[in-house]
């Protein structure tokens, strides 16, 4: 059995120059969760997860679409999405979030 863990996400958080850096925080056959950090003006295309996700933004400033719906992203943005939902974003500012994917 898991005993658990924590760590710091600001302390890992980490911008590259351009495009993203992203590390596994814990992953199992259910669930995913992964820091997320986005240099300014970097974009991810419109894509879907066959899991359901939540994206909590953790710092910086950009726009995520869901469906098609434009989401501001700032600190403490929660985002629900479900499985196989159509969905992009792009960091306006460099751009730290936690994605979480779930079955």
């Amino acid at each position: 059995m898991d005993k658990g863990f924590s760590k710091n996400l600001s302390e890992l958080m980490q911008f590259p120059s351009e495009g993203i850096f992203s590390t596994v925080l814990a992953k199992a056959d259910d669930y995913n969760y992964t820091l997320m950090c986005l240099a300014a003006g970097t974009n991810i295309d419109e894509h879907t997860s066959t899991k359901n996700g939540v994206v909590q933004v953790l710092k910086g400033k950009g726009i995520f679409k869901l469906f098609d719906k434009d989401i501001e992203m700032k600190e403490g943005t929660f985002i629900f999405m479900p499985a196989n939902a159509p969905h992009a974003l792009q960091a306006e500012e460099d751009l730290a979030i936690l994605l979480c994917l779930t079955k």
